[in-house]
This record gives C-alpha cells, structure tokens and sequence, in this order.
C-alpha cells in the first residue's frame, strides 16, 4: 500500500495540516499583548493575590497580556541578568519585590515603568525617587520606608512579656541596616539591653537562636527582608523551641507559630501593586503615580504559642488584636 493513503488517515493529516497556521497565528497574537515582567524570590500567597487582582482589573495571562515571572530565589547573584531578560523584553510594565530585585529592575532599564513592592528601603535616599509625590523617574509602587516601626515592635512586645529588659534584634545585614539603627534606638529610649542578631543567609539561624539564648535574650523583635519572611516556619520553629516570645512585621509569623505581627498586609500590598500596572497599561506615567506608603497595621497574637511560652497575654492587648489564632 506505498504511496497510497486511506481517507481516514487524509482527513487526519489535512486537520494537522490546518491546525499549523492556527497555532501561530494564536502564537502570534499572544506574542502581541502587552508584557507584565514579574521579578519576585518566592511562590508564595503575595504572588497569588497580585494575579488575582489583575485578574479582577480585567487582564488574564495568555488571553489579553503575557506575564513574564522571574523567579529569583536564592540567587541574588542573577537578579541582573534577570531583569535585563525583562528589559530586553520589552515589557509595557515590571513588578519587582524587595530592594535587589528594583535595584536590580533599575539598572535594566531607565524608560520601562517599574512597580516596586519594598518594606526595607526610602525610595528617596536610595536614588530610585525624587519625591514621592511625583516620582519623576521610571519607579512608583509601594514603600514601607518606616523604619522606626522598630520601636512599635518593642512596645507591643513588652505589653506581652512585662519583665522584658534583653532583647534580641533578628535581622538581615544585607539590606536592614536603616531599620536595625532605628530599632537600636528605640530600645535605647526605653532603657531596653539589645542584642544585635544579624543572619546574612538562612543557614545562620540555628546558630543565632543559640546565641541568643546563650545572651540570656527574654524576646525578640523580627525585622523585615524576604529572606526572614521566607524563613518564617523555621524562625517560629526556632523561637518555640528555644522558649522565645517574638514579635514580626509580617503578619503571616503568627499563622507559622511565632508569637505576634504588626505590620501592613503584605498581600494587599500586592494587590495594590496590580492596581498600579493597570493604571502604567492604561497609559499612566511612573513618574508621575505617587508611591503609596501603607497605612493601616494590623496585630495579630498567636494564643496557642502564647500559652506554650506560660505567657498571659493582657486582655487590653488581645482586644487590640485584629486577629487572635486559638
């Protein structure tokens, strides 16, 4: 039967056939969207709420944009090729989460508009801003940039655990060196004994807890960087162990185990951030979107560790609490 073809097998190659120019005609057309360039460390529920929420603002990725996510880990080293593959691009906007990952986005591209989402740095001191207000540049998004939110921490911290006099300050030398200066001085102003506790990668943790049960440390004040958030399970795991009553600015410590969180809702953030490329694909300027600093704090106390410490947590506090974990 060489070189004869049934009429079974014809319709099949003649469907295939038809289905090339389709596909890159389909292929071609997702290649038209608009590109969304997404530099981010981890795959986490702050990634999930900014797709939701772009979702919810009407752009769905392979149907009307491309979202082009980078996935950086660990490896800080590669942040620049990285965000040089998203420049290169061409993306209409990129979201880049914590300080390397913009420091890294900036020095991509000076013209493609860059959404930051940042808890450690002033936008303004670090170059990326001239005000907040208006920018000016080709960076807006959302900033924390309080870094004597420190000295909140500590007073939260010592509603709960009254005798506090030594206090361990957790916190990542790499980028925090702003917000430990400034939690340094808050436990100066309330006559607090501070015991830096510096990690530079995750591997320093155990090493830390034992230092700092070994400083006779009574709590803990947890700074912010991505890689302590990232950490999260294995420092609440750490504090439980080693008898340590915490306090973080993320509030997902507590839903890990830790103690309490005060601080901004990291995912609203996020979802914020999807707000601000809405408003870039509509045709808005960097330059001219103020950033947003948050401004509402939640506290949240985890009771079960409380107990597991022998701590009573004042009920003035706990009424004060915007979620109590049981």
């Amino acid at each position: 039967m060489t070189g004869h073809i049934g009429r079974r097998e014809f319709i099949t190659l003649l469907g295939g056939a038809a289905a090339w120019p389709l596909a890159t005609r389909a292929q071609q057309l997702v290649d038209k969207f608009p590109k969304i360039g997404f530099l981010q460390g981890v795959q986490n529920e702050n990634v999930v709420a900014f797709i939701q929420a772009l979702q919810a603002a009407g752009y769905t990725d392979g149907q009307n944009v491309r979202i082009e996510t980078r996935i950086y880990g660990t490896m800080l080293d590669r942040l620049g090729e990285l965000a040089r593959e998203l420049a290169d691009l061409q993306c209409s906007a990129i979201v880049a989460a914590a300080p390397y990952a913009i420091r890294a986005a900036t020095g991509a591209t000076s013209t493609i508009p860059i959404v930051g989402i940042d808890l450690e740095s002033d936008p303004v001191a670090s170059g990326w801003a001239k005000s907040l207000s208006r920018p000016g540049g080709n960076l807006t998004g959302l900033f924390l940039d309080i870094p004597e939110l420190g000295g909140k921490l500590i007073e939260l911290l010592r509603e709960a655990v009254p005798t506090l006099s030594r206090l361990g300050v957790l916190w990542d030398a790499t980028i925090g060196a702003v917000q430990f200066r400034a939690t340094e001085a808050a436990a100066r102003d309330a006559q607090i004994e501070l015991h830096s506790l510096p990690i530079q990668r995750a591997g320093d943790l155990d090493s830390v807890f034992n230092r700092a049960v070994s400083e006779r440390v009574e709590g803990m004040v947890i700074l912010s960087s991505p890689l302590i958030n990232g950490e999260r399970l294995h420092i609440a795991e750490l504090a439980l162990k080693k008898r340590l009553p915490t306090i973080s600015l993320f509030n997902e410590f507590p839903k890990s185990g830790a103690l309490m969180a005060y601080g901004p809702n990291l995912p609203d953030m996020y979802r914020r951030a999807a707000i601000y490329v809405d408003r870039v694909l509509k045709g808005a300027k960097a330059s001219d979107l103020p950033i947003e600093r948050p401004s509402r704090f939640e506290l949240e106390i985890n009771l079960k560790t409380a107990k597991s410490l022998g701590l009573e947590v004042p009920p003035t506090l706990l009424a004060r609490a915007d979620e109590v974990i049981e």
